[in-house]
């Protein structure tokens, strides 16, 4: 297209369209107009605004009862035509479909809420938004970044130009083999000298691991890795004990399982802070929107018990 012609063809209005679309297959202005909800007279407007856009007729009219019939040029106006009133009722419907709160969501993750809070959320938006494309990316680093995400999930603020909601305080517990201490809460000092497995020193692990070591024991750490089913593989192997958050524990059913034993820890250890993030003033999709109050829900629904069972056999 020349930029002679531009102009004049980007004056083409979708409604002119769908006149001489709904007059052709009707065959006669009179019934395009009824179907239309239009007059006559507003039909033939319509169509004469088209043609003068384009620079010519796009209907000859042989009047009375026959039907009107395409010119050359009208024939490569509708053709196109056709196609612009197609992606247009698409993007009609897509408007619709993101208004309702249907699309897409892109939310970063880690193990601890991939496996307790997510399931819930994930599975509250399918109920209400059963077309809804749910992207979920699960990796922890030192330095988490929101980048394209719509939402991310982390345990402590982040730094940039983002917006917070904190969704839960996620108490530490200590996790041991049955029978390793005695039933009932277990003093900080006793961890002193005593092998250990742990999370990589990443995200929250380092500060709990300094809150530890200021009431003054010194756990010996023989094994770490960033895979929970792994950390309590050793627990239950008998290689060390391990501290870990209330959603970890609760995540993998430690509770049910008898070769293990969860204890509260005197004194408490500062717990993890869980949040969920966005990009500041970023408007919301509705399915963000939907997601970030059905999380803050879920979390409240899942407050840690006060107290802990001394063993789990």
């Amino acid at each position: 297209m020349s930029a002679a012609t531009l102009p004049c063809v980007s004056t083409i209005e979708l409604r002119h369209l769908a006149a001489m679309a709904a007059a052709v297959e009707e065959g006669s202005f009179g019934r395009a107009a009824a179907r239309l909800g239009y007059t006559q007279s507003t039909v033939s407007q319509q169509i004469a605004a088209l043609e003068r856009t384009v620079g010519g007729p796009v209907f000859d009219r042989p009047g009375g009862p026959r039907a009107v019939r395409l010119t050359p040029l009208g024939s490569v106006v509708l053709e196109h035509g056709r196609a612009l009133l197609e992606r247009a009722e698409a993007l009609a419907h897509a408007v619709d479909r993101f208004k309702a709160g249907d699309g897409r969501i892109d939310i970063g993750t880690f193990q601890s809420v991939s496996n307790v809070i997510l399931p819930a959320v994930v599975r509250r938006l399918r109920d209400e938004q059963p077309g809804c494309d749910i992207r979920l990316f699960e990796e922890e680093p030192e330095q988490p970044q929101i980048g394209d995400l719509d939402l991310l999930f982390y345990d402590g603020r982040i730094d940039g130009d983002v917006e917070q909601r904190k969704l839960l305080d996620d108490p530490y517990l200590l996790v041991a083999r049955a029978g390793t201490f005695p039933e009932g809460p277990v003093p900080l000092e006793r961890l002193d000298g005593v092998p250990m497995v742990a999370w990589p020193l990443t995200c929250d692990q380092p500060l709990m691991e300094q809150a530890v070591a200021r009431s003054g024991a010194r756990p010996q750490i023989v094994f770490r890795t960033a895979v929970n089913d792994t950390l309590l593989s050793m627990v239950r192997a008998g290689l060390g004990s391990a501290v870990l958050p209330w959603l970890a524990v609760r995540g993998a059913d430690v509770p049910s399982d008898a070769r293990l034993s969860v204890h509260e820890l005197r004194p408490t250890l500062p717990p993890r802070e869980i949040y969920l993030h966005w990009r500041a003033g970023r408007i919301h999709s509705p399915l963000a929107a939907r997601a970030v109050d059905i999380a803050v829900e879920v979390a409240a629904e899942l407050a840690p018990p006060v107290a802990w069972a001394t063993s789990t056999g």
